[in-house]
């Protein structure tokens, strides 16, 4: 029977406005907080290493709270934890392809009896509130899901054409070792679907989560155990990335990276894997997706408060620290003034506080440094538009920002071309809706975008013309969903990867084609 992808569901999220689901998040929150200060050992090929070089993980909302302490690699132990999973890869390659499938799928289920759990943990380590974090949780499970029935696609492909006197196949073989860092502005759900998908497809693969969540990665190596993946296939490696992360990409035995993060660590991590190392007989396969400067356009002829509502939940969602945020809005002249009358208002009544509070809408950003980082681009851009709302720290002792709306931004100015990673949106008057496809295409970046529009012909110029990854038609730019919505991006946003969608298993896969002659 063929494998119908289109049969795939996504995970439903939990309602929160359900009684016994804020009951059950509030226990979780609890369970959870009971755990901090927790030390994890390194653990690498079932062998557990201590070396007293500790990570501490703190609570962005109130960081003065220790949520985990990690033991950190060093050089020597980033080198082993290549070598053993490259100990481990001959075995899990051989291993059929249903039970890795039927392991992950296990996963699978794991993640769904802690769901809650894990939605604590993205609580007080990344700084998500409830639904943002509930998001994550579900993305992860979607991600297991998917690639466990995209493999069996995989591992039964379509027949090739056959040469008369022959049998003639093609078979998917996995890779080798993989090395996989992932971000921590999705630290399960990015986290589980790059490693994941790496591991269905019979590679082994060495984890090296951020510094800012590796407690979240920790718990979901805690998944895989408990699903019965065998020592070796999966090691995760909390560390330095000027430590260890050159380590890895450039060891010999790594087969290939894949990475989320930030343009600069990207194209370091392009340029190293470039390189062949002595004893290397491959060429690295590199996948990155290293984020964007993502525009909604607003045209005069739409729904204006649905455009309003969608610029505001993608520019200040998870305080804009997703990939995928709205940072531009670019409206045509005539709706210019109408829109921002409607924006200010539902700006103004976002609350900014602790993630665990469910009253916020807006939690902290994940760290000191990016505060800082984000201010730093609040004052430029005070200088290069009018600031109408926010513009300045939030009270509390978290990582608070208020969210901050600077309007008549010119296309050159730096808050309309960088990449800012936090609440702060310009938003941009276009002459009409070409010119405001034009200032959209007018970045290094392509990764998602929205236009808002009712005219059809307006729609399918959005759809040749928007140069980005993952385009959205009169609904907000955040929010891919696997299965639906294949995510990745063009130019500087990364390799376009397409991770959730039907492809993707084929970067962690090599083909070779078979002909047996009739005897």
């Amino acid at each position: 029977m063929p494998v119908r992808l289109w049969e795939f569901r996504n995970e439903p999220a939990a309602d929160f406005s359900k009684p016994e689901n804020v009951e059950a998040m509030l226990a979780a929150l609890a369970v959870v907080r009971a755990e901090f200060g927790r030390e994890y050992d390194l653990l690498i090929g079932g062998e557990t290493f201590r070396t007293g070089d500790l990570l501490k993980s703190v609570n962005p909302s109130k960081p003065t709270e220790t949520v985990g302490l990690h033991h950190k690699a060093n050089a020597t132990l980033a080198a082993k934890a290549v070598c053993v999973a490259d100990d481990a890869f001959q075995p899990w390659a051989r291993t059929p392809a249903a039970q890795r499938i039927e392991l992950v799928q296990t996963a699978a289920g794991i993640l769904r009896r802690r769901k809650f759990e894990f939605d604590a943990w993205l609580v007080f380590e990344a700084g998500k509130s409830w639904p943002e974090a509930e998001a994550d949780t579900c993305e992860a499970i979607d991600f297991l899901d998917y690639y466990a029935l995209q493999m069996k696609k995989w591992a039964t492909p379509d027949p090739l054409a056959q040469l008369p006197g022959e049998h003639d196949e093609l078979r998917y073989l996995p890779l080798g070792v993989g090395i996989i860092i992932p971000p921590w502005n999705f630290p399960l759900a990015i986290l589980a679907g790059m490693a994941v998908a790496a591991l269905v497809a019979g590679n082994t693969v060495v984890v090296k989560p951020s510094s800012d969540a590796p407690t979240v990665a920790a718990k979901f190596a805690e998944v895989l155990a408990e699903a019965g993946f065998p020592t070796g296939v999966y090691t995760l490696l909390v560390g330095n990335g000027s430590e260890v992360g050159d380590i890895l990409v450039q060891h010999p035995r790594a087969r290939f990276i894949s990475f989320t993060g930030s343009r600069e660590v990207g194209l370091r991590i392009n340029e190293l894997a470039a390189k062949p190392q002595k004893g290397q007989i491959w060429i690295k396969r590199v996948a990155a997706e290293m984020g964007g400067k993502d525009a909604i356009v607003v045209d005069d002829n739409c729904d204006l408060d649905a455009a309003v509502q969608a610029v505001l939940a993608s520019a200040f969602g998870y305080q804009g620290q997703k990939c995928s945020a709205c940072s531009r809005a670019i409206v045509v002249d005539g709706v210019y003034d109408a829109f921002l009358e409607r924006l200010l208002p539902k700006v103004a009544a976002i609350q900014v506080g602790r993630a665990d509070d469910p009253q916020y809408y807006m939690g902290p950003v994940i760290s000191e440094r990016s505060r800082q980082t984000i201010l730093d681009y609040i004052r430029i851009g005070k200088t290069e538009g009018r600031l109408l709302a926010g513009g300045a720290a939030a009270p509390g002792e978290g990582y608070f920002i208020q969210p901050t709306v600077i309007a008549d931004v010119d296309p050159k100015a730096r808050i309309f071309q960088e990449e800012i990673f936090g609440p702060v949106l310009a938003v941009t008057r276009a002459h009409d809706f070409d010119h405001a496809l034009e200032l959209a295409n007018d970045t290094e970046y392509g990764l998602t975008g929205a236009a808002f529009t009712n005219d059809p012909v307006k729609i399918e110029a959005a759809k040749d013309r928007f140069f980005v990854g993952n385009l959205y038609i009169n609904r907000k730019c955040t929010g891919a969903m696997v299965g639906c919505h294949p995510f990745g991006g063009f130019n500087m946003s990364g390799t376009d990867s397409k991770a959730g969608g039907p492809d993707y298993l084929l970067q962690f896969l090599q083909a070779k084609s078979i002909g047996t002659k009739a005897v």
